[in-house]
C-alpha cells in the first residue's frame, strides 16, 4: 500500500458535552449490534469486539450495560444503517455513516453539513470504490515477517503487513477480522492492540491546505455534531501552517 495507517481514536473529550455525545454513538451502536446479533458477548462477536472498544475509549460500564439491557427488552428505536460519500473541503473524498430511525431527518442533517462549507454530497458510489474495506491491527513489534509467517500459517487472507516506528500494522479484507485478531492473539496473548477496528482506507490521498484547512475542520466539527452520524472517513491529509 506504501502507506501508514493512521490510528484514528475518540479523544478523550473536554467537556461534559462533548463526552455525552461519544457515549450516545456507542451505546447507539452497541444497542444495533446486541439486538440484531444477541446480547451474550461470548456468542456475538460483534458486539463483543465493539464493547472492548467502547473500554478502551474509556466509555462507562454503565452506558454500556443500559445499551444491552435495552437491545435485550426488545423495545426501543428501530436503528438502520445509512451511508452518505461526497466531496469535502479542498476536494478530498469523504465518507460518512450513519445510524437513524429519520432518513429525512439525517439526510437533511448530513447535506447542511456539506453545502454550509462549500463541499458536495453525492449519490451512493460517488467515492466509495477508492476505499478499502479493511480490518486494520496496529501493535508494538518489528518483525513484520514473523507476523506474516503467524497469519499464513492461520490461513488468514491477510491483504499486507507493515512496520514503521516500531509498530506493526496488518491490513486484511473486513471480512477476516475475527480470523486474524484470532490468529494475533492465539501466538501472542499478552498482544497489545493500539488499533483494533474495521474501517475505510483511503487508495489515495488529498492534501487540503490554505484556507481550505479552517474549512475541512469545520466541516469534520459539524459531522461529529451529528447525533445520527457514527463515523466519518476520508483521505484528506491536513497541512497546517
Amino acid at each position: 500500500m506504501g502507506r501508514k495507517f493512521e490510528v484514528r481514536k475518540i479523544s478523550m473529550a473536554k467537556t461534559a458535552g462533548a463526552k455525552t455525545k461519544v457515549y450516545s454513538k456507542y451505546g447507539k451502536e452497541i444497542y444495533v449490534v446486541a439486538k440484531n446479533g444477541g446480547t451474550d458477548p461470548q456468542a456475538n462477536l460483534a458486539l463483543r469486539r465493539l464493547i472492548e472498544k467502547a473500554k478502551k475509549d474509556q466509555v462507562p460500564s454503565h452506558v454500556i450495560d443500559k445499551a444491552i439491557d435495552k437491545a435485550a427488552g426488545g423495545a426501543g428505536e428501530d436503528y438502520v444503517p445509512a451511508r452518505y460519500e461526497g466531496f469535502g473541503p479542498g476536494g478530498c473524498m469523504v465518507i460518512v455513516d450513519c445510524l437513524t430511525d429519520n432518513n429525512n431527518r439525517t439526510i437533511t442533517d448530513v447535506r447542511n453539513c456539506f453545502t454550509k462549507t462549500g463541499a458536495k454530497l453525492g449519490v451512493e458510489g460517488t467515492v466509495g470504490h477508492m476505499f478499502d474495506h479493511q480490518a486494520v491491527f496496529a501493535f508494538k513489534g518489528d518483525d513484520e515477517d514473523a507476523v506474516l509467517e503467524t497469519l499464513m500459517e492461520a490461513d488468514v487472507d491477510v491483504t499486507e503487513v507493515e512496520c514503521e516506528e516500531g509498530v506493526v500494522t496488518v491490513y486484511a479484507p473486513h471480512t477476516e477480522f475475527n480470523n486474524t485478531r484470532t490468529a494475533l492473539v492465539d501466538d501472542s496473548p499478552d498482544i497489545d492492540f493500539e488499533a483494533e477496528e474495521i474501517t475505510f482506507i483511503p487508495q489515495t490521498e488529498s492534501v487540503v491546505s490554505g484556507d481550505d484547512v479552517a474549512t475541512f475542520d469545520k466541516f469534520m466539527d459539524m459531522l461529529e455534531d451529528c447525533d445520527d452520524v457514527q463515523h466519518v472517513y476520508h483521505n484528506a491529509v491536513v497541512e497546517r501552517e
